[in-house]
């Protein structure tokens, strides 16, 4: 038996704030995040909300992908929030000392309320 190659599954959802909530469900690797990056690239007008309730295990090349999305928003202004990080992937963000860089929520309405107030 051949392993299967790990795939993601990206759900885009609006958010009463305006924000654009991308709800990824399955590894986020070297080997998945190219349509994930394609679809971050693509907004360039709201605030993104990441939603990683589904995602237990990321590599350096995914951190790379979310630092990435994030720095975007920052230079033009927009919103950035990410919520459900395991604990897997919190480790990960201690460990590569992004952990306080990216802003990270209990829930997407946490994160929702963060960007409306930043807005507001």
């Amino acid at each position: 038996m051949t392993p299967s190659t790990p795939t993601i599954k990206i759900e885009t959802l609006d958010s009463i704030s305006g924000a654009i909530i991308f709800k990824l469900t399955g590894p986020l690797t070297i080997q998945t995040l190219f349509d994930f990056q394609h679809l971050v690239r693509q907004e360039t007008t709201r605030a993104i909300i990441l939603d990683l309730s589904n995602v237990a295990y990321m590599d350096s090349a995914g951190l790379g992908c979310l630092v990435s999305a994030f720095t975007s928003c920052q230079r033009t202004g927009r919103g950035f929030a990410i919520t459900g990080v395991a604990e897997r992937i919190r480790t990960l963000f201690a460990v590569t000392r992004v952990e306080g860089l990216l802003p990270c929520f209990e829930s997407v309405q946490a994160a929702e309320a963060a960007i409306t107030n930043r807005a507001g």
